[in-house]
């Protein structure tokens, strides 16, 4: 690998503690900057970033708190709901979380004086992944270690329950078409469900074990890609159920795989935390070796910014972000 790969982050913000989870607002909130929301051993932040990128008038990042939500318990995973909006009076600010004690909590905020939060229980292991649906925000999916996928209102009602072979390692919708939901497992199947019959339609397998997470390309939804193993797959589902292309990525097993908000050949997968410190790269379908390499002392989550190249991960009382070229 080519030495000038390597890079430090292009920003960082500091934090009060440990960053166990980042995600950046993919839907557009009504206001120039972008929210950020970030999670610790028993809080979640939620803030706002501006780069240099996208203002003139910026040197480097600008980033300013909003407000900091008591949790109690460790942060695994936030998720946005796209009812959330800056522009309006009073402003909403709407997402979940799981936490370690295998509860997901739905909070509302207008970041004045109502602040509640929900509490959904089900699951009877850890959770994996959460996700809101995309188009009116009334439900949310989640998969866990309980070999389930489930489906809740926002009364924290279950209105759908998927059995799954092995635990549930990922779960996206699919932005335009809110019956298809994809979950990954962590045994290599990767199914997607049509909710209005509640039965499988379509499955495919990376042959490999154990797949740690796994994204539906929002730009072009024929593609997905995942990580098991030390490798990165990506599949094209209008041609094989089998990975189309395959790269052996991290030497100490890989952790998570997220695609480009921007650009369908553009996507970032970190490894698991080894020896010395935990490695991040960004990818291009087009190139032999990843564009981007990066290494944070404990890294963990990884979000892509909603309309730059820019990759946020949480590490050791920080922020990191990453800008790479389209």
């Amino acid at each position: 690998m080519k030495q000038d790969a390597t890079r430090n982050a292009a920003y960082t913000v500091d934090c009060e503690d440990y960053v166990h989870v980042v995600e950046f607002n993919p839907f557009e909130s009504g206001d120039s900057g972008n929210l950020i929301a970030y999670g610790g051993n028993n809080f979640v932040v939620i803030g706002t970033c501006t780069f240099q990128e996208e203002e003139a008038d910026i040197e480097g990042i600008q980033y300013k708190t909003l407000r900091t939500f008591h949790h109690g318990v460790r942060v695994d995973g936030i998720a946005w709901s796209p009812e959330t909006r800056l522009n309006s009076l009073p402003p909403v600010i709407k997402f979940c979380t799981s936490a370690a004690d295998m509860k997901i909590r739905l909070f509302t905020s207008d970041l004045q004086d109502k602040n509640e939060y929900k509490v959904l229980e089900g699951h009877s292991d850890f959770i994996n992944g959460l996700v809101f649906d995309p188009k009116e925000g009334q439900e949310i999916a989640s998969v866990s270690d309980d070999h389930t996928c489930r489906i809740w209102n926002l009364e924290g009602i279950q209105t759908a329950h998927f059995l799954l072979r092995s635990p549930g390692m990922s779960v996206c919708w699919h932005p335009e078409e809110s019956f298809k939901l994809m979950v990954a497992e962590k045994n290599g199947t990767i199914r997607f469900y049509d909710l209005l019959a509640q039965q499988a339609i379509l499955s495919l397998e990376s042959e490999q074990m154990p797949l740690m997470s796994a994204h539906w390309c929002l730009k072009n939804t024929f593609k997905v890609g995942a990580v098991a193993g030390n490798d990165w797959l990506i599949w094209d589902i209008t041609r094989s159920s089998y990975p189309q292309d395959k790269r052996p990525v991290h030497m100490d097993r890989a952790c998570l795989f997220r695609w480009s908000t921007i650009n369908e050949n553009l996507f970032a997968t970190t490894g698991y935390p080894g020896k010395m410190a935990s490695q991040f790269q960004i990818h291009h379908l087009g190139h032999p070796q990843p564009i981007l390499v990066g290494s944070v002392a404990v890294g963990s989550g990884l979000s892509w910014h909603r309309s730059l190249p820019l990759c946020a991960i949480g590490g050791d009382h920080k922020l990191l972000f990453w800008v790479t070229e389209m």
